[in-house]
């Protein structure tokens, strides 16, 4: 159990290149901009790639009538999200140090991946509403005005993962850093949950194969 402990107390902890390493990265390309403009999107705000991409992505969306993107303050989620974080950690590291001492055994180990798991699968759901949003509640006086073939409005919402045309511009959104970090850290978890499994087995008893000797009586 060592072992599979110590990789549990490791693997939380690369959940911490969340608070120096951007957690998603969409880029929007155009035939008008030799550089493509970025954003990096962080669990505590959002930042441009280059130093003026945020003030020029909000520029292009005030013609079509988004809003400006959020800033720290804006979204509770950038305030929560650092908190429900560390306490992840700290709950990981809490777990690897009691199933070192045998306290916890290695099912403790499966259920922090659940936990975290889901807590991920929720933060996807609510960046993808958020994104939706921020992508077709537009400004009714816009300067600019699209519609569909059939007439209904255009949306900009960026994919949630991979890539999509919009007007004349290709927009990428894939994982960054933090999100890679992340996954390689619970990957960790799962290899500990099964090492430990292995190590909790009892070994099955052995048999001998020796031939037993028997003597004859003399007679």
């Amino acid at each position: 159990m060592k072992k599979a402990s110590i990789l549990m107390i490791i693997g939380p902890l690369f959940l911490l290149g969340l608070y120096v390493f951007p957690l998603w990265n969409i880029m929007l390309g155009a035939p008008q901009y030799p550089e493509p403009l970025g954003m990096n999107i962080f669990i505590d705000g959002i930042k441009g790639v280059s130093e003026f991409d945020i003030q020029n992505i909000d520029g292009l969306n005030h013609y079509i009538g988004m809003r400006t993107l959020p800033k720290p303050e804006d979204m509770w989620e950038f305030s929560t999200f650092p908190t429900i974080i560390g306490g992840m950690i700290a709950l990981g590291v809490l777990i690897g140090l009691l199933g070192y001492f045998k306290v916890f055994n290695y099912k403790w180990f499966i259920g922090w991946f659940i936990l975290m798991s889901i807590l991920g699968v929720l933060g996807m759901y609510d960046f993808n509403a958020w994104m939706v949003d921020y992508g077709t509640n537009l400004d009714p006086n816009a300067i600019m005005k699209l519609t569909n073939p059939d007439g209904t409005p255009m949306s900009y919402k960026p994919p949630l993962l991979g890539h999509t045309k919009m007007l004349n511009f290709d927009v990428t959104s894939l994982p960054s850093t933090g999100a890679w970090m992340m996954f390689t850290g619970m990957l960790l978890t799962v290899v500990a949950f099964f090492i430990g499994k292995k190590a909790w087995q009892p070994k099955s008893d052995t048999f001998s194969t020796k031939p037993i000797k028997v003597k004859a009586n003399d007679k």
